[in-house]
């Protein structure tokens, strides 16, 4: 499983930069990365990451409120964080998390669009 390192290193970078924040707002770049309606995504508008987690292959955003974000990196699945106001990205993205420091963009490194 050589993907498990990635996702314990991409827990151990984003925590400090997202555990205690805000998410003010999810942007989906494609309808095929939700794989359930109830919940809404709008629900997770304005709550609190409480904390990160890894499910197997899966990152966990833990939300006040017992939400939950899980989302599935796939084969070419890739985070990106941005500073507020650094420029964004130029490559597709997938969806974005918008926080008061910055955006965490969910991007493809592949042309095949698979993680979506």
């Amino acid at each position: 499983m050589p993907e498990l390192p990635d996702l314990e290193l991409y827990l151990h970078a984003l925590g400090p930069r997202l555990v205690g924040q805000r998410l003010h707002r999810i942007r989906l770049g494609s309808p095929f990365l939700v794989r359930s309606v109830d919940p809404p995504t709008k629900s997770a508008d304005g709550k609190i990451v409480a904390g990160l987690r890894r499910l197997g292959k899966r990152v966990v955003f833990v939300l006040e409120d017992d939400l939950f974000l899980v989302i599935h990196l796939m084969i070419a699945g890739r985070f990106q964080w941005t500073d507020r106001g650094a420029k964004p990205f130029k490559r597709p993205v997938i969806a974005t998390f918008e926080f008061s420091t910055g955006t965490l963009s969910f991007t493809e490194a592949g042309t095949q669009r698979r993680a979506s």
